[in-house]
């Protein structure tokens, strides 16, 4: 935890790093420690990414990229550098708390408490590039309602034409198949992935829209405009939080009450790897047992996938979407 009492009276430095979905989540903690803290001149120096950072009103201009001309000169030299890690917080990984409030008490050490949700703001160009895309792929569908997907995380990758992902946070792509060709008898699909997939090849007869070179901030501004979104745990369930987007969210190895919003009311988070899992210590150690316990509780059953389209039909269809199973 970071001692906000700094020597000297000088002002932080705070390394984020990690992947974007973390950097969303600690957008909330470091307004906090703006507000708390308001003779600290602090500066965001991130390792991962600064897209979610863009445009806020009074982060923006405390952000850099970690290999800014003259970073450690004119910056980093005269303040206390910190690199808070959520994953090290006790109440993290005891699942006393969620990945923002963990960013919270690392940064600012005052407990668990409760949290606005984080916000992206959007330029012009970037929101009615979303409505621009949700518009054409309804056209091309003939569909009225359009689904975001994304079924891989960034620890899924393709070898010999099968998609592994071995911390059990991504669907199999037979699932995702099954899943999509569901879907479309009713909806339009917009697959959020980095790789193309052969439709033909998988039997999808049905336009999918797979957006290929778009950055984040593009795909927020898609996820905003689209009328539901289905994910894993990754960024996008919490680029759909950001907004109120209506969303089933489908967990195997990692914990709801950590990585995701249970408790809101527009999410409903499917939990199939409950009493199962094994916590791994990710950014503590190297636990093989636990990665081997995990890694294939997305491996779904019909069953399994029946839920998951029933979560997805009610919800979209219904006023407000109801929490849980």
């Amino acid at each position: 935890m970071i001692d906000n009492n700094n020597n000297n009276n000088r002002s932080s430095a705070f390394f984020m790093n990690g992947g974007a979905g973390r950097m969303l989540c600690s957008i909330p903690a470091l307004e906090l420690f703006q507000e708390e803290n308001p003779n600290d001149d602090f500066i965001i120096v991130c390792e991962g990414g600064t897209e979610f950072y863009k445009g806020h009103p009074t982060l923006h201009e405390r952000v850099y990229d970690n290999h800014h001309k003259d970073l450690f000169k004119d910056k980093l030299k005269n303040r206390n550098c910190f690199s808070p890690e959520p994953y090290r917080v006790w109440e993290y990984y005891n699942q006393k708390c969620n990945l923002a409030q963990a960013f919270d008490v690392a940064i600012n050490n005052k407990g668990i408490r409760k949290l606005k949700t984080s916000s992206i703001y959007l330029s012009q160009e970037e929101f009615l590039g979303g409505i621009h895309t949700i518009k054409e792929v309804k056209e091309k569908t003939k569909k009225s309602k359009v689904i975001v997907f994304q079924p891989f995380g960034r620890s899924s990758h393709v070898h010999n034409e099968v998609r592994h992902d071995t911390s059990g946070r991504s669907l199999t792509l037979a699932d995702t198949v099954e899943i999509i060709k569901a879907l479309q008898k009713d909806y339009a699909v917009l697959l959020m992935a980095e790789q193309q997939i052969d439709t033909d090849k998988l039997g999808i007869k049905e336009p999918l829209a797979v957006p290929q070179n778009i950055s984040l901030r593009q795909w927020s501004g898609i996820i905003a405009e689209a009328d539901y979104f289905v994910g894993i745990d990754s960024v996008g369930q919490h680029i759909a939080n950001s907004f109120g987007k209506k969303a089933t969210v489908i967990i195997g190895s990692t914990y709801p009450e950590n990585i995701s919003y249970p408790e809101s009311s527009t999410f409903d988070v499917l939990d199939f790897g409950a009493d199962r899992r094994k916590y791994d210590p990710i950014r503590l150690t190297q636990d093989e047992v636990s990665m081997r316990n995990n890694e294939s509780l997305l491996q779904l059953n019909k069953p399994a996938i029946e839920h998951i389209i029933k979560s997805i039909k009610t919800n979209l269809e219904s006023k407000s979407a109801k929490n849980g199973k």
